[in-house]
């Protein structure tokens, strides 16, 4: 009986052991696979235990006119005048079992979420999938970059001159669920969201 016990809670300790890794800590400033944008991922100011991502950078920061581009697809009419530089794009990706971390990423070409998983296996290489109704699916290779473009928020987040947290997300973190994923045509935008 002693021997099924040590047994037992040796298997324990295993399977909880691996049920606690942690992702690789994707935090830096990611250029997205298409070159049109910088991406800075970090721990969320709100919930540490989670990462955020944040457009610092975008290779075309103005319309035709000149103007800074605003965020004119979003569903939410309160949003569209809001500047595409330095906006909240992931929202708070939390660890999964798989070892990556998973939630929802904003698509600034349609206004609408995407369910997204991000990973790293390589050196200076984020992998980045994007899904629709959880299978039909998109991915990118972001890679890492350490230097300042020209253009590029380097403040700190919430700070002036700094990419903003999205203040409904801030308020009120909340883990994704499957079934209030909205429904779209495709996971892609110049900020990052995948193509499938």
């Amino acid at each position: 009986m002693k021997k099924v016990l040590t047994g037992a809670l040796v298997a324990l300790g295993l399977s909880s052991g691996a049920a606690l890794a942690a992702p690789k800590d994707p935090s830096g400033t990611w250029l997205t696979e298409d070159g049109r944008a910088r991406i800075r991922i970090e721990k969320c100011p709100s919930r540490t235990d989670r990462v955020c991502g944040y457009a610092v950078w975008l290779k075309t920061p103005n319309d035709d006119k000149g103007q800074p581009r605003v965020d004119f697809k979003n569903t939410d009419a309160k949003k569209r005048s809001r500047p595409s530089l330095g906006h909240q794009l992931i929202m708070g990706l939390k660890p999964n079992a798989d070892n990556r971390y998973e939630g929802q990423i904003y698509n600034a070409d349609d206004g609408k979420l995407y369910d997204v998983s991000i990973w790293t296996e390589e050196p200076g290489e984020l992998n980045v999938r994007g899904c629709l109704m959880g299978f039909l699916c998109g991915s990118q290779t972001w890679t890492r970059v350490n230097d300042v473009a020209p253009g590029q928020l380097t403040a700190p987040t919430g700070a002036p001159n700094g990419p903003r947290p999205d203040p409904e997300w801030a308020a009120a973190p909340k883990a994704a669920s499957p079934s209030a994923a909205p429904a779209a045509a495709k996971p892609a935008t110049p900020a990052a969201a995948p193509k499938p």
